[in-house]
């Protein structure tokens, strides 16, 4: 395996089973290649195994077929090297927000004078370097999730998995936290994987979007995004890329639609 890969899901599968329904197939053949670097949106519509496929690779949970493998190495269960971003942010509220930061790094086994020093320039590279000391149910939604985000990059990650962690943001706060995302990945070199069900999110940050739809189909299709940064999403260039990832998406959803006979 190349050196700057960093995630390679090989044939992977996962099916649940229910007395009801019996088996259902919620990925099927799903080939994904991260490099070093890479920012690599996943997009479609609820229930195409998005978040599944980004557990999987977390290692909250397993494939029933193929392989997923991080820096050449099978995935046996989550670890630092993999961390996530979730939509609710997953602060403990009675903590300051360097005490969040420092939760992983303590369990890590970090002495306080390092762990205070990484904590704090983390905080400083997600904008918020003057609420170290502030508790985080006194902050807002977005800086909330500036908090979540630095706590993974502290962890220094090989990969960064970050399921819908906008989801829960105004449409203002969102458009901050795009442009702060594409600053802190510029800035870090970091390896991310992104969920999303927004068009318009998944053409603004990623550089690779790869479209996923129901059903067990898998992947449908990828397109590199080589718009200039900052992306302006009503240009006639990130529109028509809007209507190609739609287009991508939709191709393999069949058609509902019913006649009625009175």
């Amino acid at each position: 395996m190349q050196n700057n890969v960093i995630v390679s899901c090989e044939h992977l599968m996962r099916s649940f089973t229910s007395k009801d329904m019996g088996i259902n197939h919620v990925l099927r053949e799903i080939n994904l290649q991260l490099n070093q670097g890479d920012f690599v949106v996943l997009i479609g519509p609820s229930g195409c195994g998005k978040s599944t496929l980004l557990n999987i690779i977390a290692g909250f949970d397993k494939p029933t077929g193929g392989t997923v493998m991080v820096r050449g190495a099978p995935v046996r269960g989550p670890g630092p090297d993999k961390a996530m971003v979730f939509q609710d942010y997953a602060l403990l509220p009675w903590l300051n927000a360097r005490e969040n930061v420092e939760i992983g790094l303590r369990l890590q086994g970090v002495g306080t004078r390092e762990r205070r020093c990484i904590a704090d320039e983390f905080l400083r590279l997600v904008g918020l370097g003057h609420a170290a000391e502030r508790p985080v149910y006194k902050l807002s939604g977005g800086m909330q999730q500036r908090v979540s985000i630095a706590r993974a990059l502290a962890l220094k990650p090989t990969v960064l998995l970050m399921d819908e962690p906008f989801g829960a943001l105004d449409a203002f706060q969102r458009a901050i936290m795009h442009k702060e995302l594409v600053q802190i990945w510029k800035t870090t070199n970091a390896s991310i994987i992104f969920v999303t069900h927004s068009l318009e999110e998944a053409l603004f940050l990623g550089n690779r979007v790869v479209a996923m739809t129901p059903g067990a189909v898998g992947l449908t299709g990828e397109i590199s995004i080589d718009l200039p940064r900052p992306r302006d999403p009503m240009s006639l260039e990130f529109t028509a890329l809007k209507r190609k990832l739609f287009d991508m998406i939709t191709a393999h959803i069949p058609d509902r639609t019913e006649t009625f006979v009175e």
